[in-house]
């Protein structure tokens, strides 16, 4: 049964990110998807990407972090540092959601993941580097434009410790490793792909229960080569992978090459169309105006 109060929101900045946003998407509708696609963009995005997201997400939404509200103007001013984390943030300003599992667009579902909006917020894994911390590519949160004016009064005060959205929002929701248990999200619904090897037992013994991996690091999955005749997943340059990895990036890429390039090709040849989806631009901070997907400029 379909309840359309609550969503999984992603984010992508470039046209390069959209590539994992749609495998994302396309992984989450795999898998008996029962709640709303949103994905967040930014001018950046390219208007032939705009219309292939149409098609798989329910909301295609533009932030735009200058010509929004002024105390996010402000806050961009004093810490321009922080630009990509305050457009994040955003997600808080989906306030025709009661509840929101965020997820990166370097995420990949593999499994159904409903039970996850049981959770409150703030619901996040543990960090594999620092496990004190959660690691905020997934994480369950209440939209409110209170909630979104807080962090950012707390990024102008404090800015974040690592110089991104994971730093600010474990400083913020500081109290997550010992308040409140029910709030720790198991791992397996983080799975980090490229650090496996330090705790392969653990990997063997629980690996299989796995439903959210996550390509942390510098090298994505679009970094490396795919033969679609082969099915292999080749290395690019100093990108590599480990066997256990190798499994989770041939399904992206299987992903991808089954489900993502197709809508490339229909819409590069005029035939997209703007169902399921359509995009939408914030013209002030939970404020939507809508903006035909049939009217996206092709390529």
């Amino acid at each position: 049964m379909s309840v359309t109060d609550q969503a999984f929101v992603t984010l992508a900045t470039n046209d390069i990110y959209c590539q994992g946003a749609l495998v994302l998407g396309q992984s989450l509708r795999r898998h008996r998807l029962t709640r709303k696609l949103v994905v967040l963009i930014t001018p950046q995005v390219s208007s032939l990407l705009r219309v292939i997201l149409s098609k798989v997400f329910d909301e295609v939404i533009e932030v735009n972090l200058i010509d929004s509200a002024d105390y996010i103007h402000r806050a961009f001013l004093k810490r321009p540092e922080l630009g990509l984390t305050l457009t994040k943030l955003h997600c808080w300003t989906l306030t025709h959601y009661s509840k929101c599992v965020f997820l990166d667009a370097d995420t990949l579902v593999l499994s159904n993941v409903d039970e996850l909006f049981d959770r409150g917020e703030f619901s996040a894994a543990p960090d594999p580097g620092w496990p004190d911390c959660f690691n905020s590519g997934v994480f369950v949160f209440q939209p409110s434009l209170h909630t979104h004016k807080l962090l950012l009064q707390h990024a102008m005060e404090h800015g974040s410790f690592d110089g991104a959205d994971q730093g600010l929002l474990n400083s913020f929701f500081r109290n997550w490793s010992t308040a409140d248990i029910h709030k720790h999200l198991p791992f397996i619904y983080n799975l980090s792909s490229n650090t496996m090897y330090t705790y392969s037992p653990a990997f063997k013994q629980f690996g299989s229960s796995a439903k959210v991996v996550h390509f942390l690091g510098s090298t994505k999955p679009w970094n490396y080569k795919y033969n679609p005749q082969s099915g292999s997943v080749l290395e690019r340059g100093s990108a590599s992978s480990s066997q256990h990895q190798a499994v989770f990036l041939h399904l992206w890429w299987t992903i991808y090459q089954n489900n993502v390039l197709p809508l490339y090709k229909s819409a590069q040849a005029g035939e997209a169309h703007a169902s399921p989806g359509h995009t939408l631009c914030l013209s002030d901070v939970g404020a939507l105006c809508t903006d035909s997907v049939s009217g996206v400029g092709e390529p």
